[in-house]
């Protein structure tokens, strides 16, 4: 079971995540997600356990738990959905090119 945990203070780490959930079985991986850029936590993660079970166990009882100083979300994480390349940025071409036919403007009689 695949498990999502937000709201995690800034100083957690992936060995904090695994002591956290230590208690409920197997864990098969322990990450808390961190910026690209800064190299600094996002304040989320994710644990994986093996044992379905235990893994809603963990949750019933660290959803809304304080943790660190903070009150911990504990879900079930969403299969991860692959955005298309570029974001949502729209395309094609919304103008600005050249166009001989359409020229106008400050100076527009000019000859090209």
């Amino acid at each position: 079971m695949n498990i999502y945990i937000s709201n995690l203070s800034y100083g957690i780490n992936d060995a904090d995540l695994r002591e956290l959930f230590a208690g409920y079985g197997e864990i098969i991986s322990a990450k808390v997600i961190l910026d690209r850029d800064t190299g600094r936590s996002r304040g989320f993660g994710f644990v994986e356990l093996t044992d379905e079970e235990l893994g809603q166990k963990a949750i019933d009882e660290l959803n809304g738990a304080e943790y660190d100083g903070k009150v911990i979300n504990v879900n079930v994480a969403k299969p991860r959905v692959d955005k298309p390349a570029g974001g949502n940025r729209g395309g094609g071409n919304r103008g600005g090119g050249f166009n001989r036919e359409r020229r106008g403007g400050y100076n527009s009689e000019r000859r090209y």
